[in-house]
């Protein structure tokens, strides 16, 4: 297992919301949530056998953008 971070554009409880279904459903995912009080909108994953790359593909089809930090 291991922690991925990226900075999104998920705002509120609402986006949250909306991105919750395409997350929880993505093979790889075991946990995750977001820091609406930062400023860079940090989402962190727990992640195992899923790519940065798939995450963010996820994302996007969610409807946000996710882009990692190193």
């Amino acid at each position: 297992m291991y922690t991925l971070k990226f900075k999104t554009n998920i705002k509120c409880g609402g986006c949250i919301a909306t991105a919750t279904p395409f997350l929880n459903q993505s093979k790889g995912i075991i946990s995750w949530n977001v820091d609406i009080n930062n400023p860079d909108k940090i989402m962190t994953v727990e992640a195992e056998g899923i790519s940065a790359e798939e995450i963010t593909s996820v994302m996007k089809t969610a409807g946000y953008q996710a882009e990692l930090i190193l």
